[in-house]
């Protein structure tokens, strides 16, 4: 055995960093676009953004406003030479218009104030004689910090004073709800503690799937400390919390009620999944009830709640932002157009527009520039053009796909979801010449706005069977008809998926049973028994 040094030649794949944030972006939504371009221009001095017309306008706005009363709020402003100079220099000083502009006025304004006070004497001396110290109006900057005294209740009053429903910023979420009626209830001790990892350990439904043993281990407190403690927990607002299963929630919920013995307690305790498949005539039958009594016990159980925690649930509402427009305007005919009268634009989204520095560009052709800033500029240059194009890449490989889409789905935009085609994402991948995978960072988590409401791209893509007519029919369209069907059916009698399979089996579309089955099971219906309503 000895150590030595070999050579040897291999061929592998290598992500190149432009070519790793080129995948990265694909799979981008616009915001996390937006936050990635924001901190790129913190990072890099080579990038700056562009500023648009209204970004000019106000601030020549601001700074009319505050320079009020030094210059003539009539005299007309010209935006276009500010723009022209709005952008900055390497030093981060305004050019010239706006900076000449922003000098002007403050000469301006200087011998307004000078002539106002004291008409021919020198602003600036009068201005070095004062004392700022001196010229600060104690009683109404600091009012609300210094004794005032007796105040009558008219000027304690602050009509614009905020609630204190505005100081909440978030919900409190389930642990801390229910923590801080913990520690207002007269639980203390070690019982108060297990309590605690009682409720640490509560799963978002309000259950408690760790054991006993397992959490007295957490605190070296005994089983029996740890069931009074959950047995407290239970009984805090809302009532259930800590329980393991579904029948103890309900029975704990009862049982604060005060209605522990009656039926409904019994069915839960005892029937409870004969509840759940709605087998009430024959569970009328097993214990001797009748079935208007069932029904009457079965309203109370529906009034309690299996999953307590989750009226406390943290989960944000996500905010969806079209990023694609698909628009059908009236003026273009189908004649020569591939996208039918369609028009495919770019959102507005508000995100930095980038451009590179032209001064840090003539530094490099200075002669005063040293090495070290040659490479510093050079470096940050490459990365900032490789940004620019990746940014026109996504755009252009977005546009390419949903192209692609409206083509191949023009009666779904015209005329709803029934007439939705079915469509893989090899077929858009072959269509415009990109991997499987390229698609499908895409349509990943991206929006488009639509004749048909705001879609997610991913939901254009249906499989897809065919029919005895030889034609491809989407899945999606299946499963609205089989949904269609039970909406339409008679609720004293609903329809069985045999009876299901045979309607579809009419129109052409041959499916069996487990198949219907399935169908309506993603689409959470219940079989034909829970569906059926007693009398």
């Amino acid at each position: 055995m000895s150590v030595k040094l070999t050579t040897n030649l291999s061929q592998r794949l290598v992500l190149t960093p432009q070519l790793r944030q080129r995948i990265e972006m694909l799979q981008m939504t616009s915001l996390e676009l937006t936050e990635l371009i924001q901190q790129q221009l913190l990072e890099n001095p080579v990038l700056e953004e562009v500023q648009s017309q209204e970004e000019i306008q106000e601030l020549a706005e601001k700074i009319l406003d505050q320079q009020a009363g030094a210059v003539d709020p009539s005299a007309s402003f010209d935006f276009e030479a500010a723009e022209a100079g709005a952008s900055t220099n390497g030093s981060g000083e305004p050019d010239a218009p706006l900076a000449s502009y922003t000098e002007e006025a403050t000469e301006v304004a200087a011998s307004s104030e000078g002539a106002g006070e004291g008409g021919d004497e020198d602003f600036g001396s009068d201005l070095e004689s004062r004392d700022a110290f001196e010229e600060i109006d104690f009683g109404r900057e600091f009012q609300d910090y210094l004794d005032p005294g007796y105040k009558t209740q008219e000027f304690e009053y602050k009509e614009d004073a905020p609630t204190f429903e505005q100081f909440l910023t978030r919900p409190p979420s389930l642990s801390e709800h229910l923590e801080w009626q913990l520690h207002m209830s007269p639980i203390s001790g070690e019982v108060c503690d297990a309590a605690l990892c009682v409720i640490g350990n509560l799963d978002a439904d309000g259950r408690l799937n760790a054991t006993n043993e397992e959490i007295a281990q957490m605190g070296n407190w005994s089983e029996e400390v740890v069931e009074e403690a959950r047995q407290a927990v239970m009984l805090l607002e809302p009532v259930g919390c800590g329980a393991r299963d579904a029948r103890e929630c309900l029975l704990i919920q009862l049982k604060v009620r005060g209605e522990e013995d009656r039926l409904a307690a019994s069915l839960i305790q005892e029937h409870l999944q004969d509840l759940q498949q709605h087998k009430l005539p024959n569970l009328s039958k097993q214990i001797g009830v009748s079935v208007e009594e069932l029904l009457s016990e079965l309203q109370i159980i529906r009034t309690l709640d299996p999953y307590p925690g989750r009226r406390y649930s943290s989960d944000e509402p996500i905010l969806i932002t079209p990023e694609i427009y698909i628009e059908k305007v009236d003026e273009l005919s189908d004649d020569g157009d591939e996208l039918g009268g369609y028009v495919i634009y770019f959102a507005d989204d508000g995100s930095p527009r980038l451009r590179i520095n032209t001064t840090y560009q003539q530094m490099l052709g200075k002669p005063n520039t040293t090495k070290e800033e040659r490479d510093f500029i050079r470096d940050k240059m490459r990365s900032a053009v490789d940004l620019l194009r990746n940014i026109e890449h996504r755009r252009q490989t977005i546009y390419k796909v949903v192209e692609s889409i409206v083509k191949r789905q023009r009666d779904f935009l015209d005329n709803g979801v029934e007439h939705i085609k079915p469509m893989m994402l090899k077929d858009i991948a072959e269509d415009i010449g990109m991997h499987l995978s390229t698609v499908s960072r895409v349509v990943n988590r991206k929006y488009a706005h639509t004749p048909q409401g705001v879609i997610e791209l991913r939901r254009f893509f249906t499989e897809g069977m065919m029919n005895e007519e030889g034609e491809e029919v989407s899945t999606r369209i299946i499963k609205l008809k089989i949904k269609k069907l039970i909406e339409e059916e008679d609720s004293h009698n609903p329809i069985t998926d045999d009876q299901v399979v045979k309607i579809l089996a009419k129109e052409g579309i041959k499916l069996s049973r487990r198949t219907v089955a399935k169908y309506r099971d993603q689409m959470q219906i219940p079989g034909s028994r829970e569906r059926r309503a007693v009398v």
